[in-house]
Order: C-alpha cells, then structure tokens, then sequence
C-alpha cells in the first residue's frame, strides 16, 4: 500500500491504521495526501497497472470555499507561516487532544494547490469505470473541509464512511 501525506505532514500513516487497507495495490491518502494519492492512481492506470483501491480520508475539499476565504488563507501563510501552521493543525484536531505529528517543509505552491484543487465527478467516474474501489472517509466534525459538500460528491463515487463526532483526523475522542 501507498500513503500520502496530508499538507506539511510526513508519517501521520500510523493515525489510520484501523481504516487503511495493506495492500500492494491499495493507495490511500490523507487530506491533501488525498489529492496526490488520487492523481497517483490516475498515473499508474495510464502506464498499464494495477490498482484495486484508493483510500480518500478527508480529502481536502475546499471547491466550495470563496475567493475571499482562498485569499485569507494564502496571506495568512505567507505573512506568518508558523502560525497559520499552528492554528491549522490546532482545527485538524478541534475538538480532541492534539496527538504528536512530524512535519516536513510546505510551499507556498502546495498551499494553492490544496485550496484551488476541484475534484471532478467525471475523473472519479473513470477510475470506478477502470475497476477502482474508492473509499472516502469524513468525519462529521471536520473544522478544516467543506464536509457536507464533499459527501455530496463523493457519494456519487465511493463507499462514503460518514464518522460521527470525527474531526479532521478522524478521532472520536
């Protein structure tokens, strides 16, 4: 199986160990590991090989967000990356304990591409065509994507796991 990291994390993997599938052509990703893990499968379709699942846990989702909000957001991180960062990560786990993450560097071209990304019905359409499973997995509580908008979609597509109580990473308590 391949993991793909969620926007300035590296080895958060361990936190989904109950939802991920092991498997050699399984790909799973993490908020905007989520965008990656899909363009991934997209790739590997193309040259011929195998891939039987793709795992979306809260893929970022923020198509529905205005300009406005992508702006904030944009000067926010470039005006004081530190602290966007904590006050980001302080949302992920709103309104559970903070669990101990590692980080690794961001740009600020990840960033728009995490905030300007637009799943399309009709992608996700081809890879189910092309016998991709896809999973998605929200919870009800995520403070950091737009969840009811992301069901909406996703439920067209995939297997939804709708996690009540859940936040940005999942956790329940």
């Amino acid at each position: 199986m391949q993991f793909f990291s969620g926007f300035s994390l590296k080895n958060e993997e361990h936190l989904f160990e109950s939802y991920l599938q092991k498997s050699e052509y399984s790909v799973a990703g993490f908020s905007y590991g989520a965008i990656k893990a899909f363009k991934h499968v997209q790739k590997r379709l193309k040259e011929g090989k195998r891939v039987d699942t793709l795992q979306l846990l809260s893929p970022a989702f923020f198509q529905t967000k205005s300009m406005k909000f992508h702006r904030l957001q944009m000067l926010s991180y470039t005006k004081e990356r530190k602290i966007y960062m904590q006050n980001f990560i302080e949302s992920c786990f709103t309104p559970y304990e903070k669990k101990e993450l590692e980080f690794q560097k961001t740009t600020k071209e990840e960033l728009i591409e995490l905030l300007e990304y637009k799943w399309s019905l009709s992608e996700l359409l081809e890879l189910q065509s092309k016998g991709v499973t896809i999973e998605v997995y929200l919870g009800e509580n995520d403070a950091i994507i737009d969840v009811e908008a992301a069901k909406e979609l996703f439920l067209e597509v995939s297997t939804l796991t709708y996690i009540k109580k859940a936040n940005h990473f999942l956790q329940i308590n």
